[in-house]
């Protein structure tokens, strides 16, 4: 588990704990029956799986703040989500960050470019 992130664009440290869903049960699962969470859920997604970098909340509990990611790090897309609620951005993201909503908010947005710390 990472400690956090590091925006280059605004050199601030954003102090929050990171996991990794990393493989294809990882990401299968996500935040799927948690009724809080106090980390970041990285989705790695690896080339070949590009194809669709859509998301769903299903079978959650909470609204989540959730950033679309290029392989160079930089937030391209960001939404807000409701439990049960499906969304796809129109660019594939190599990277999908979900935090509980607010949870850092004003702290990132579209164009940033990031570092995990």
């Amino acid at each position: 588990m990472k400690k956090g992130i590091y925006n280059k664009t605004t050199k601030e440290n954003i102090n929050i704990n990171l996991k990794y869903a990393d493989t294809y049960f990882k990401r299968l699962k996500g935040l799927m029956f948690k009724k809080n969470i106090d980390y970041g859920l990285v989705f790695i997604i690896k080339a070949k799986n590009r194809f669709n970098s859509g998301i769903h909340t299903s079978f959650m509990k909470f609204n989540i703040d959730v950033y679309f990611l290029d392989e160079n790090l930089k937030i391209f897309d960001i939404q807000t989500l409701k439990p049960w609620e499906k969304y796809t951005p129109l660019k594939k993201a190599d990277y999908i960050i979900e935090f509980e909503e607010n949870k850092i908010k004003n702290k990132l947005k579209k164009g940033d470019e990031i570092e995990f710390i």
